[in-house]
């Protein structure tokens, strides 16, 4: 079975391709390496994965339909795992031509190449917690409306689903949408707060702590979210649809308090944070908390791993990963 893997090189999409690898599955991954943060990590993921005889990596930026399309001419692709975007909430303020271009225009290509692929079984792709905007209604359900968001991050992650409903409906492609939470775990992204806040209190730096500390967030560990989405590449669809495409919240279902967050990482560290307490960020939201009963109901789902062991393995391997850098 051949797999493709946008965002190989990135956290969800190294993990994925690992645990489909040591199953003995052969995997194509595709990435860009941009440098939304340091390339060396990608790199160094990339590494990990090549050292499998079954992984085949092309450089390549999914926008650039032409560049894609001849990475993949002939491959025997059968099951897509659409992981590259532009990732990161705050950072689409600043830099919104770049979510247009990955988010819309690369999503986009990927549903073309999808539909004139014969040998396609199904297709899942990320989406994110983020559609529900300043939802207050917990935990976040998903048959609530998903039309305000709050960034243009989430909505060009609404899209990308409202794009795939349309592309499903048309060329009956069996598709799969997931709405991540709070995604954590060892070779995970630099621009996250459990990376930050690890570094800064380990140096001594302060952290800045948005909204005060009254956040809550449905943290949900690495291997947890593999398990879950290779359970739906393994099963496909397991209802009978008219339109093949459904969306699935995934997440831990347990939220977390910033502030025992944040003393976790003191403890494990064993110092104390240096805070900077500052108003609600543009683009945030102050809670997220998934109902994972569809997921849990139709795959099994069920996480595992609570945040503190969570954060002891992300611990553990950032000071190892940090050595020998």
């Amino acid at each position: 079975m051949t797999f493709l893997i946008t965002g190989a090189a990135g956290f969800i999409g190294f993990h994925t391709a690992s645990e489909l690898l040591a199953k003995g599955e052969s995997v194509i991954g595709i990435d860009n390496l941009n440098d939304y943060y340091p390339p060396q990590l990608k790199k160094a993921r990339l590494d990990q994965l090549q050292s499998h005889s079954q992984f085949e990596f092309h450089q390549v930026d999914i926008a650039e339909e032409s560049e894609f399309r001849r990475a993949l001419e002939g491959k025997p692709v059968r099951k897509i795992i659409h992981l590259a975007a532009q990732a990161g909430v705050r950072y689409s303020i600043e830099n919104p031509s770049s979510y247009i271009r990955s988010n819309l225009v690369g999503h986009a290509n990927l549903l073309e190449y999808a539909r004139n692929l014969d040998s396609l079984e199904h297709m899942a792709y990320a989406s994110s917690s983020s559609v529900y905007g300043g939802r207050t209604d917990l935990p976040f359900r998903e048959s609530g409306r998903c039309d305000k968001p709050v960034s243009l991050y989430a909505a060009t992650k609404k899209s990308g689903e409202l794009m795939s409903h349309t592309y499903s409906h048309l060329y009956d492609i069996p598709l799969t949408g997931l709405r991540f939470f709070t995604v954590y775990g060892p070779w995970g992204r630099p621009d996250m707060a459990y990376w930050s806040f690890t570094r800064d209190i380990e140096q001594g730096n302060t952290i800045q702590v948005f909204n005060n500390g009254n956040m809550l967030r449905d943290f949900t560990y690495i291997d947890d979210i593999v398990r879950g989405v290779i359970a739906i590449m393994e099963k496909g669809h397991v209802r009978e649809l008219d339109v093949p495409h459904l969306i699935y919240n995934i997440g831990n279902n347990h939220p977390e308090k910033l502030e025992d967050f944040i003393a976790i990482l003191e403890k494990l560290l064993g110092k104390k944070a240096i805070r900077e307490n500052l108003p609600m960020q543009p683009g945030d939201v102050p809670a997220t908390y998934a109902d994972i009963s569809a997921i849990s109901r139709d795959y099994g789902f069920k996480p595992t791993t609570d945040l503190k062991t969570g954060l002891e393995n992300y611990v553990s391997w950032y000071r190892g990963y940090n050595r020998v850098k």
